[in-house]
């Protein structure tokens, strides 16, 4: 199946409000916890930044485990962030995580280098993926931790209906037809090593971690 881009922001109130409903568990929460397998307690300290961050469930899953590391979450959809600071400010996480609505390519952001760079489900959003890895070469700190994850494209749009009523058969219908296009629009790990290779990082590997996830990861 050939890609089928997407738009990239998701700054529409009911699809903002969609996704801070919807249970992201699962996948969030394994996220974090390949960021602390693959990066070893002590080899890195922030501030960390995290690119689309959406409704910052990551950012915040992330902030509760690394709870000594300031956050800066920044993303270009002003509905999905107002909803994340409300929850910031609910968790009482406010005071170490901020959000920041940027729209990539970005020249400046409040630190001119960051100690690590998440990013979960951006790139496939991208009409030109280099410009995720592109702010990544750029903002990462010299032996940085780099961790990105996101959704990896089906062979036939027949797998990519399956994966939709495995994983959200519980959602409503604009996650579910969300869920679907995303999928189309995302990227397979060869493209992604692809990209990695003509943004000019070095040591970022990619793996393929479920059904519907891979990862690059390695150090700036």
């Amino acid at each position: 199946m050939d890609r089928i881009p997407e738009p990239d922001l998701m700054d529409d109130p009911a699809q903002a409000e969609a996704y801070h409903r919807a249970d992201f568990t699962e996948a969030h929460e394994h996220f974090v916890t390949l960021f602390r397998q693959l990066f070893e307690a002590g080899s890195w300290a922030g501030p960390v930044l995290d690119l689309g961050c959406g409704t910052a469930d990551v950012t915040r899953r992330f902030a509760r485990v690394f709870d000594d590391q300031p956050i800066h979450g920044v993303d270009g959809a002003e509905a999905m962030l107002r909803l994340g600071r409300e929850m910031l400010e609910w968790e009482g996480l406010n005071c170490r995580v901020e959000l920041f609505c940027r729209y990539l390519p970005v020249d400046q952001l409040p630190e001119p280098r960051y100690g690590a760079v998440i990013s979960n489900s951006l790139l496939h959003h991208l009409q030109d993926p280099l410009t995720l890895w592109s702010v990544i070469r750029r903002f990462a700190a010299p032996g940085a931790p780099i961790l990105v994850m996101d959704l990896l494209r089906p062979a036939t749009s027949e797998r990519a209906a399956e994966l939709v009523a495995l994983h959200a058969a519980g959602e409503a219908e604009i996650l579910r037809r969300d869920f679907f296009n995303s999928l189309c629009a995302a990227y397979r790990p060869h493209e992604v090593e692809q990209q990695i290779r003509e943004a000019g990082l070095e040591g970022i590997d990619v793996t393929t971690v479920s059904d519907r996830h891979w990862i690059a990861w390695g150090r700036a």
